[in-house]
């Protein structure tokens, strides 16, 4: 009389134990409870999850033995189902989790198992030279556009076109001196390449232009966020208490960005840093649209705008810097690609298109309103139009949404100096605890910083592009490929003479604009 065979439970029967069974069907009950699971249920009931599952099956009978299965090397050869969604996840963990090159991943996320980051060497998960272009796209523009009219009254629209093109081909030069680094040492980490040529004391610098760079964009979007939403306030609402002031604006940011900090895995700002994204390119759109409005029914306000501004012309200088903020993003792009040697070509592409839509901004807000042009170009646009409104709504929303995304890297490199190693919070509320403490701390500081520039946001943005983005673009790219090209023994007289000369350009520049800035803002 023949055995019967024990039934297997209904949770079995949805789980990766019948994907499995289907494809290797000589196995014993006992060889399929010791199977791993090809997909789990979850998976199989996702939307699609029946479809991916008879792939998977078919997959298995094709590239399997199965007189001797191994499951888990199938799964690692298994094509990877991601949706849209998930894929934004990774490329978000790939750009802000190693930002600058720079390993910031969390070492106390207690849902890390969920991420699954992407093995370097997995090319079906690496970003095609398109999204790429995107990317760098979406690093470069940001909200930092909006200061730019003011940028150009402030430098003279002939002094300011042309030292637009200057920057972004010293830019381009000292971003491939960046790259070209990297690939000599086979260092991805920013800092870590200064620590490798130099020492401590250089890696230590360039974290803490990073770290200044990024709680001075956020501070100083906070300031912008806190100005639209009281314009927003005053517009919409007839008799607007006395208490919502930019300092209470700013107040109402520190509580909502104090949880936000705590956040470990960053893949759940994703959503909030797409809706900004889209945000950013709506009032992109308007930012165009109303000057040119502006322009062709009363012409370009010649009377007011001068070619160059002897007095503020070096104010200029530290918000044109300030608004290339996509430094810290061009490792880890680059690390993303299917196609890494595409990147340089791609690199100049976006170069040209950011820097015709720097120019045209900061020239068709220029034109527009002369030398009454605000800091905050959405300031001079008619505060009871509706689109007026919804724009700076969007903005500030979008402010909010990704400024948490800034805020990390300059929390994890702090974190990282003032933490050990192994002190993790993923078992140990207490060190979990005295982190969000340490982050809170942060994000205090950023507003007490946003306080204090609220009184002249056009001076505190020159002055965060002054001091803590010059060095990080024509300073340290230079002084680190001169000791590069001599270790590997490619030093000419032409290599130092072209890195001296930015080193000592990026040195000047810095020193000068900055104090230039501290002066004018005692004035």
């Amino acid at each position: 009389m023949s055995s019967v065979k024990p039934r297997i439970q209904r949770s079995h029967s949805i789980s990766g134990v019948s994907i499995a069974s289907s494809a290797i069907s000589t196995h014993t009950q006992d060889d399929l409870e010791e199977t791993t699971p090809l997909m789990t249920h979850q998976e199989i009931r996702a939307p699609g999850g029946f479809r991916r599952s008879f792939i998977l099956h078919r997959y298995s009978i094709d590239h399997q033995d199965v007189s001797n299965p191994d499951i888990e090397s199938l799964r690692n050869r298994l094509p990877r189902f991601k949706t849209n969604k998930q894929q934004f996840d990774e490329y978000l963990f790939q750009l802000y989790g190693h930002f600058a090159g720079q390993d910031l991943s969390e070492s106390d996320n207690e849902e890390e198992q969920e991420l699954e980051p992407t093995p370097p060497s997995s090319q079906h998960n690496k970003s095609s030279t398109t999204k790429a272009i995107l990317l760098l796209l979406k690093s470069f523009i940001g909200t930092g556009v909006l200061f730019l009219p003011k940028a150009f009254s402030n430098g003279g629209y002939v002094f300011s076109l042309v030292s637009l093109i200057i920057c972004s081909l010293i830019s381009y030069y000292c971003f491939i001196l960046l790259l070209d680094t990297k690939s000599k040492l086979n260092v991805n980490g920013y800092g870590d390449l200064g620590l490798t040529l130099y020492g401590s004391i250089l890696q230590k610098s360039i974290l803490l232009s990073i770290v200044l760079s990024q709680l001075g964009f956020a501070a100083a979007y906070n300031v912008f966020t806190a100005t639209n939403l009281h314009s927003l306030s005053t517009s919409l609402i007839t008799n607007p208490p006395d208490f919502i002031t930019i300092p209470f604006c700013i107040l109402l940011q520190t509580f909502l960005f104090i949880p936000l900090s705590f956040t470990r895995n960053i893949t759940k700002l994703s959503s909030t840093a797409l809706i900004a994204d889209l945000f950013i390119f709506i009032g992109l759109i308007y930012l165009y649209y109303y000057p040119i409005k502006i322009i062709a029914t009363k012409g370009p306000d010649w009377q007011t705008m001068t070619p160059f501004n002897t007095k503020d012309w070096s104010l200029f200088i530290g918000t044109a810097i300030f608004t290339y903020e996509g430094i810290g993003l061009l490792i880890p792009i680059q690390e993303s690609m299917k196609s890494p040697h595409h990147f340089k070509k791609s690199l100049i592409l976006v170069l040209v298109i950011i820097t015709l839509v720097f120019i045209t901004i900061g020239l068709l807000g220029y034109s527009a309103f002369g030398s009454n042009v605000d800091t905050v170009l959405l300031q001079n646009f008619p505060q009871d139009n509706p689109c007026t409104s919804l724009v700076q709504l969007l903005y500030s929303l979008a402010i909010l949404l990704s400024t948490p995304l800034q805020l990390f890297p300059a929390i994890k490199i702090l974190e990282n100096w003032i933490f050990s190693k192994d002190a993790s919070g993923k078992y140990n509320h207490s060190i979990k605890w005295a982190k969000n403490y340490f982050r809170s701390t942060i994000v205090i500081l950023t507003s007490l910083i946003s306080y204090l520039g609220a009184n002249d946001l056009n001076k505190f943005v020159a002055l965060v592009g002054s001091f803590a983005c010059i060095p990080l673009i024509y300073v340290y790219p230079p002084l680190l490929h001169y000791k590069a090209t001599q270790l590997d023994n490619t030093f000419t007289w032409k290599t130092l003479l072209a890195d001296f000369s930015l080193l000592t350009f990026g040195i000047i520049t810095m020193i000068y604009t900055s104090l230039q800035t501290i002066i004018l803002w005692g004035e």
